[in-house]
């Protein structure tokens, strides 16, 4: 080996050991924030529900397990694995997590490294060739980059937490939807099924008249009912294929050919929801996470405001070597920048962010109201349509045996026929409300699991860990 090539060899491992040590020296420079200390606003929470049955903790998990219908399970499987509108929330964490890294780049050097080969034959030969790296820092005195990067880290939290909302909301649509096709799939069976008791009705009618035993106006009466409970089916079956449509794009199908396996809500169970305590929203909903994310990204806003108006130190070091000749090539040059004039945009800014961290302020107590709100009201509604439908069941029973006797009676000719039109149409109704009042039941136990969070188990919850951004 060569002299020449052992000093150049030396002289470029003592360089890169010195660039070393500057930058690890600029690297610690660092150290005060303008950030200013976060606290979690107050709002008076009360000890318990108004309404709360008990005193159990809410536990997150696969809240529509609870219904014990399998045809449910797999719907919902289905929509939270192939919804769109949830693939896209989902590819937008992707999206706030890159922005983060982007951002926090900033607190860290920019390395570069390049080469020169240049050559001259005029009246000689002449050739230069060198090798550089080029280092670009600026030195975060007050904790300007590392607010920036906390800042869009919070808002990558804050999105994936807009994720969970979604996620949250669908999987109680698709509950909510499923339940509405069939209960109108059992309308329609009712309808069907009282207006063929009308049609036989209408066929005892038509021999009586034939007989002279009634007149003609009962069996236009009769017939007019017959064809009253025919009508209600039409309208019916659209809402239920709206309803079949609607679940189809809610778990990611095509309409054409999406049809369900069960016909019937009778299966189903209606489960009842512990509440846990009012305090426990503030960990169990999504939303108002969400909301409390914004508002500390706007609080390290704030921070990189503040830090604008103070000085900054850029360092720019440049070295390498002249690989012919084995000379050094270097530099190191620093910049102080103080801000002095920028027409109130430095002032404006930081008032902007104060004012913005109001703002968020005033929303997170909103959500959290308004999740409180939500939460009394599907523990009233769970309430009342419990009383509703055993009021509405011993109502339907009532008619059921009414419209027997009215027949009956009828047939021996001791009951007018206007009674058993008023009878038929007794018993439809109160069949068809129970019916309805079942729904609402059921939907009422969903909205109760979607407002106290939905599933906010730690399996659930793992899709928010995803935002956790790892700087270099």
């Amino acid at each position: 080996m060569s002299v020449p090539k052992t000093k150049a060899r030396r002289r470029r491992v003592a360089f890169q050991s010195s660039a070393t040590l500057i930058l690890l020296g600029v690297l610690t420079l660092g150290g005060c924030s303008m950030v200013p200390e976060y606290r979690q606003p107050e709002l008076p929470l009360a000890q318990q529900w108004n309404a709360a049955s008990g005193g159990q903790s809410a536990a997150g998990g696969q809240w529509w397990r609870e219904f014990h219908s399998a045809e449910l399970d797999q719907l919902i499987d289905r929509g939270l694995a192939s919804n769109f509108t949830l693939k896209a929330a989902i590819s937008r964490i992707d999206e706030a997590r890159a922005s983060a890294q982007v951002t926090g780049a900033g607190q860290y050097p920019a390395l570069n490294l390049g080469g020169n080969y240049q050559r001259q034959n005029n009246y000689g030969t002449t050739q230069k060739r060198s090798v550089f790296a080029e280092a670009t820092y600026e030195v975060d005195f007050w904790g300007k980059q590392r607010a920036a990067a906390d800042s869009a880290d919070a808002l990558a939290n804050a999105t994936a937490f807009d994720a969970q909302t979604l996620r949250m909301s669908l999987s109680a649509s698709i509950a909510d939807s499923y339940f509405q096709v069939l209960s109108l799939e059992e309308r329609l069976r009712l309808a069907q099924s009282i207006a063929d008791d009308a049609r036989q009705v209408l066929d005892l009618v038509e021999i009586q008249a034939s007989q002279g035993a009634v007149s003609n106006l009962e069996v236009a009466q009769q017939r007019n009912a017959m064809q009253t409970f025919e009508a209600a089916m039409p309208p019916l079956r659209q809402q239920r294929d709206q309803a079949l449509y609607q679940l189809a794009v809610l778990v990611g199908a095509p309409p054409e050919g999406f049809h369900l396996q069960g016909d019937s809500l009778g299966a189903l169970q209606v489960p009842q929801p512990a509440t846990g305590l009012p305090i426990g929203l503030l960990r169990q909903r999504p939303d108002i996470q969400a909301a409390e994310a914004r508002l500390k990204s706007a609080n390290f806003d704030v921070g990189v405001a503040r830090a604008a108006f103070l000085p900054n130190l850029s360092l720019d070091l440049l070295g390498g070597i002249d690989t012919l000749a084995g000379g050094q090539i270097w530099s190191v040059i620093g910049t102080l920048g103080q801000p002095v004039f920028a027409g109130g945009q430095l002032k404006g800014q930081l008032h902007f962010d104060q004012a913005h961290v109001q703002e968020l302020t005033a929303s997170y107590r909103e959500s959290i109201v308004e999740a409180l709100q939500d939460v009394e009201t599907q523990i009233s509604a769970a309430r009342e349509l419990d009383k509703s439908y055993a009021l509405n069941a011993s109502a339907v029973d009532s008619a059921r045996e009414a419209a027997r006797l009215a027949q009956v009676r009828y047939r021996l000719g001791s009951t007018d026929f206007q009674t058993l039109l008023i009878v038929e149409r007794t018993q439809y109704q109160a069949e068809d409300t129970l019916l309805q009042v079942r729904l609402q039941h059921l939907q009422a136990a969903v909205g109760l699991f979607r407002a106290l969070g939905g599933d906010f188990s730690a399996d659930a919850l793992a899709l928010n860990s995803s935002v956790q951004v790892t700087h270099p």
